[in-house]
């Protein structure tokens, strides 16, 4: 009766729903039950609306807490102490018994809001007792009073809460594999099944605006989410308001479906990107470090007759002779602040009440597969093209890296990666935003001096960068300026060996490497504080599949080719403007990787960034990469060039006004490196020239290196 009458209260109460009964029916008798821990409601929760109570392993401590010893009436409890070998081969005699326990991985509640550590011991005892894995999702209870998130989230006397069970998974080390390998084993695998359940029962079939909008009723209004280099930040009810005021300004100017925004990393932008998604348009970033020529290309490709800019951008930023461009192009220019001067106090009655019922309205629904944005590759392999990302596409990568990374609401993510780049939009952006963390917006990544006394001052926790943007940092900084930071992730391009020891010396930071592109929102792989191998880009994200393609004359990795909802619609090519060519097979990454037996991603290099020299395939980033052990205070980059009797030969552009070949055939000798590996050619520049994004402009190098004579 007791349990009856507790069943039917939290069901009045917290609108309690069970999803996926049909996977409980499918599990084995003989099953552990893992579930991520929220609260202190999670064992009530699963004893009571699972069909079949199981039995309860909480570590001896805690089964001794007064708050534990009235469910013992109605739950049956195991204690288990985890220093005692005895305590678990009786959890594990009482599975072999066909009974069903319950394990949470984590060993505790959670202080973020999402997974934290999760510990081997459920899939050594799944092992042993060769029981199957069952896991369930809890939602919403981490918004109660019996969460340890008072003071980080908004909490709420009564939110919905929702039990997902997943598809049982079977455990089945390789054979040998014994001792403490194969329960490193078990506990990998069971990392998997955890972050998987995190991804595949999260709903990314909505839109950017539905998912803000959502993010207002989850942390209030009030909740303080963006702020910029002009010091006013935003809660989530400014954001919303200002968002509507501005986009209702914008549909009573522009036409055209699709609008460009040239703009720099500011709350600004931010609010224009969503005012135009409020009223149905599809902003395409433009790259403005691009060049001329290029940025006019991407205008063409997708058919922008209307962009939107600031003329204190245009000015600051020296970009007068692109506006004249555009205009010249038949462009519609429009400037921010000239529209802000046409906003009446109505138009701000107006915003605020569409922000107070938008979620009421449904406002900001539309086909989740429609497309979001449209992103510009760089233009190193030809004209720019336009990549369409769908708002599905966004939000499957950006819940991907929630279900591997701790992010938390009491997180502040420093951005000033441009948010025409994939990294900076979806990462720095977009992740941000729809998960409740503080975003604060940088508009330049090369203020080495400023970003790290900014960093300190705003107790910023979370960075995105890249190798070239990070060094910079490093070597400016005073070593308390990043004390307060849990994560910094590098992308865009190969973290050298000599960053990550520079941060991990001076600051005692480390640095998590990823992997991605324009064409996946763009995350593929990551490292995290869990699963972190230094040299590798970590492993796949969450819901991606891939296939390795052979490529002759490399013996260990191929192409990576993957599938994935993180997987954008298609391309918008510049000989056939406005036109999207869907993607119909899987996506080639072009790069050549390795993937080793734990899943950790190499990066090889880039398909097109090996040589054939004398027949053998070299990588040129292999090159890089000595040569930056060899010189770590100098940027150097390697080129291939044709040579009619070796097939090609390798240039060396670096800012080394010392470089000499003899000191690398020296070094090459020494370190056992081949000597096909050595650069034939030497170029000394001042300076490499970097994309936006901060890689390497090879094509550009290409120019340089063909502009004088060689030094051998």
């Amino acid at each position: 009766m007791l349990r009856w009458l507790l069943k039917f209260i939290l069901t009045k109460l917290y609108k309690i729903e069970v999803i996926g009964l049909q996977n409980y029916r499918k599990a084995e008798k003989r099953a552990v039950v893992v579930a991520n821990h929220l609260s202190l409601l999670d064992g009530m929760l699963i004893a009571l609306f699972l069909p079949k109570e199981p039995l309860f392993v909480i570590n001896t401590a805690v089964a001794n807490r007064w708050y534990v010893k009235p469910l013992k009436f109605f739950i049956d409890i195991f204690p288990l102490d985890s220093t005692n070998s005895i305590s678990t081969k009786s959890i594990i005699k009482e599975l072999r018994k066909n009974k069903q326990c319950l394990i949470f991985p984590e060993g505790r509640i959670t202080l973020m809001g999402s997974m934290m550590k999760v510990y081997e011991g459920p899939a050594m005892v799944a092992d042993r007792a060769e029981a199957s894995i069952l896991p369930i999702l809890i939602e919403g209870a981490q918004y109660t009073p019996f969460s340890y998130l008072r003071n980080k989230i908004r909490i709420r006397w009564f939110p919905k809460i929702t039990l997902t069970i997943l598809e049982p998974q079977s455990f089945k080390a390789p054979k040998g594999i014994m001792g403490r390998e194969r329960r490193r084993i078990g506990g990998l695998k069971l990392y998997n099944i955890m972050s998987d359940m995190m991804f595949n029962s999260s709903n990314h079939n909505k839109t950017l605006l539905q998912s803000l909008i959502e993010q207002t009723l989850i942390h209030g209004r009030h909740h303080v989410i963006l702020e910029d280099v002009l010091r006013a930040p935003l809660n989530y009810g400014q954001l919303l308001t200002r968002i509507f005021i501005l986009g209702k300004k914008i549909s009573e100017l522009v036409e055209e479906e699709c609008v460009g925004l040239l703009l720099p990393n500011m709350t600004s932008t931010i609010i224009t990107f969503f005012g135009l998604h409020a009223y149905k348009y599809l902003p395409a970033m433009l790259n403005f470090s691009l060049g001329l020529q290029n940025l006019m290309s991407t205008t063409t490709t997708a058919g922008i007759k209307t962009v939107i800019t600031s003329r204190q951008f245009v000015e600051r930023g020296n970009f007068t002779e692109t506006i004249e461009a555009l205009e010249q192009n038949n462009i519609t220019v429009l400037y921010l602040e000239d529209i802000a001067k046409t906003i009446t106090l109505l138009d701000k009655v107006v915003g605020l009440f569409q922000s107070l019922t938008a979620h009421h309205h449904k406002v900001g629904e539309k086909d989740p597969d429609a497309p979001a944005v449209i992103l510009f590759t760089s233009g190193s392999e030809g004209k720019p093209k336009g990549v369409v990302l769908s708002h599905a596409n966004l939000q499957s990568n950006r819940l991907q890296l929630g279900a591997r990374v701790d992010f938390g609401p009491k997180d502040i993510v420093f951005n000033s990666l441009p948010i025409f780049h994939s990294f900076g939009f979806t990462a720095g952006m977009l992740l941000p935003l729809l998960a409740g963390m503080k975003a604060f917006c940088y508009p330049s990544p090369l203020h080495y001096r400023i970003i790290p006394e900014l960093v300190y001052e705003i107790d910023a926790t979370i960075m995105f960068g890249t190798d070239t943007f990070l060094s910079g940092y490093a070597r400016f900084a005073q070593p308390y300026n990043f004390y307060s930071i849990r994560y910094i992730f590098a992308g865009a391009e190969k973290l050298r060996e000599e960053t990550r020891r520079l941060w991990t010396d001076k600051y005692g930071t480390r640095i998590l490497e990823c992997y991605g592109a324009t064409e996946t929102s763009p995350g593929i792989s990551t490292n995290t504080a869990m699963h972190n191998k230094v040299g590798t880009v970590g492993k796949l994200l969450p819901g991606i599949q891939y296939k390795i393609k052979k490529v002759p004359g490399i013996a260990d990795g191929g192409r990576l080719i993957i599938s994935g909802p993180n997987v954008m619609k298609g391309y918008i090519l510049n000989e056939n403007p406005k036109v999207l060519v869907p993607l119909k097979t899987a996506y080639d990454t072009g790069d050549i990787v390795s993937i080793d037996n734990e899943g950790y991603i190499s990066i090889l290099g880039r398909a097109k960034r090996f040589a054939k020299i004398a027949g053998e395939m070299v990588s040129l980033i292999s090159i890089e990469t000595y040569l930056y052990e060899l010189w770590p205070d100098w940027r150097h980059a390697v080129l291939a060039i044709p040579d009619s009797k070796r097939g090609e030969t390798i240039i060396l552009v670096t800012t080394n006004p010392d470089a000499k070949r003899e000191d690398i055939q020296t070094y090459v000798q020494a370190q056992g490196i081949g000597e096909l590996l050595l650069p034939r050619y030497i170029k000394i520049v001042k300076e490499l020239p970097l994309l936006g994004a901060g890689k390497t402009d090879y094509v550009s190098l290409q120019v340089i290196a063909n502009e004088e004579e060689l030094l051998s």
